[in-house]
């Protein structure tokens, strides 16, 4: 925490992060729900470094207001995860054009798979997000050829051999199974840590059941819900605070 006469008061960070206003904010650090570096703080005007301080009302992480951007995209089948191509194909920078800020991708998905991806102008938080050290699961739904039995996803759970080592899923669901004339098809949700390149198909490919269409639904806390093809939403302070800790930011 800052020096008394440095930083910038308590009540005044929280209220800027949209917790409430500043005497509702006053109310909360007297009702002792507010702490600040792991310690329940209950004096007015402490201050504060809103960047440096871990700042908590309830135990959920609040952000500081910053000049950082966060944001979840449904990037949409074909488009490439990247700001530009040397092949003219579409890019990531197309879907956000509109936005002022210089954005870079974290992690990338496949050109062929759609679905989460995080933009961001916020370096550290980039870089450690994709990082393997910090072990941030990802989520995927797979249309598969075949119909997939619950050996299967056992086995995927308990691990396989790939060319480029072991590998396991933290889980492996049967979601649904499709009639497709001959050629039955079954939606298989994966969840796992790994970041390997073309992981989840490779790993469905090594237990018989080739990928017709891949989606990442989710990472960590972060889920793509209702989220159009294409378009962009901010993360919510609940998401945004659990991923800051799951990185250690």
């Amino acid at each position: 925490m800052m020096a008394a006469t440095e930083g910038i008061r308590l009540q005044k960070v929280l209220a800027a992060a949209g917790v409430g206003s500043r005497r509702a904010s006053e109310i909360l650090i007297s009702e002792g729900r507010v702490e600040v570096n792991g310690r329940t703080v209950t004096e007015q005007g402490l201050r504060v470094d809103p960047v440096r301080d871990v700042v908590r009302v309830d135990g959920a992480r609040i952000r500081a207001v910053t000049d950082s951007v966060y944001l979840v995209l449904n990037k949409p089948r074909g488009v490439v995860s990247t700001m530009s191509d040397p092949q003219g194909r579409p890019t990531l920078a197309e879907l956000v054009a509109g936005r002022p800020e210089r954005l870079f991708h974290v992690g990338r998905l496949d050109t062929d798979t759609e679905g989460l991806i995080l933009l961001t102008n916020d370096g550290e938080f980039a870089h450690r997000m994709a990082h393997p050290s910090y072990e941030i699961t990802k989520t995927y739904l797979a249309q598969v050829a075949g119909l997939v039995e619950p050996a299967t996803l056992r086995r995927l759970e308990h691990g396989i051999t790939l060319d480029d080592g072991d590998i396991h899923a933290d889980e492996a669901r049967l979601v649904d199974t499709i009639e497709h004339g001959r050629d039955p098809r079954s939606m298989v949700q994966l969840s796992l840590h790994s970041g390997r390149n073309h992981i989840v198909r490779r790993m469905l490919a090594a237990v018989g059941h080739p990928v017709l269409r891949l989606s990442r639904t989710a990472i960590g806390p972060i889920r793509l819900s209702r989220l159009a093809p294409g378009a962009l939403r901010e993360l919510t302070s609940d998401e945004l605070g659990t991923l800051l800790d799951q990185v250690e930011l």
